[in-house]
């Protein structure tokens, strides 16, 4: 994909690299900034699976790639590593409303890059980019868990990440994160792990002959 560095008015290339800057220095809980130095409108992210969630113990990479028109436009998000998510399409495109109709311009990549780790957290089937992992979510949470857990154990394996940020971003005192308010919310409460744990093995034998 072509640079947009050249497509973009100095006082925002000064913004974007004064925020990944910050960023990079003083990075949210469990994100990473990696720099690309040749190219600040490639902004390349490591994010640790929130615990808790059938992510937990990945590190997954992502990109935001600022568009000619940004911050009147926003950026659009991609995963890099494979990930089973509603949200998240085959190709990596991430579906959430602050990359799409709740977009203001004043909204900088923190915010963003705090929202997508909340969707991890959260996800949203009823905006789903993967049509199976939505269902899934929705009628047999236990087999969505299975799915989303063993393609963290092949493809997001890694070590942890340390960040500054002791907040809960997803909480509700956090400054303006909004993530999509489908019903899912509720799932995510109790101790699935321990539920699933006696069945892991099996799980995953099942699941690797789906693959």
């Amino acid at each position: 994909m072509n640079s947009n560095v050249e497509n973009l008015p100095p006082h925002i290339i000064r913004q974007v690299y004064k925020e990944v800057s910050t960023l990079t220095s003083d990075p949210p809980e469990g994100i990473k900034i990696i720099p690309n130095e040749e190219d600040i409108t490639d902004v390349q992210v490591s994010i640790e699976g929130p615990e808790g969630t059938p992510y937990a113990g990945g590190i997954f990479r992502m990109k935001l790639i600022l568009g000619k028109d940004f911050p009147a436009a926003p950026p659009k998000g991609y995963f890099l590593t494979k990930i089973f998510h509603p949200n998240v399409s085959n190709n990596g495109e991430i579906c959430v409303n602050v990359l799409k109709k709740d977009w203001k311009a004043e909204l900088g990549i923190r915010h963003v890059l705090l929202t997508i780790k909340c969707l991890l957290i959260h996800p949203n089937p009823e905006s789903a980019l993967n049509e199976e992992a939505g269902r899934l979510l929705l009628e047999n949470y236990e087999e969505y868990a299975s799915r989303a857990r063993l393609m963290t154990e092949i493809h997001a394996q890694g070590s942890s990440l340390r960040g500054k940020d002791a907040t809960d971003p997803c909480s509700s005192a956090s400054a303006g994160v909004v993530v999509g308010d489908g019903p899912m919310a509720k799932k995510h409460a109790g101790d699935r792990d321990k539920k699933l744990a006696a069945k892991k093995k099996t799980d995953k034998k099942r699941a690797l002959r789906r693959l």
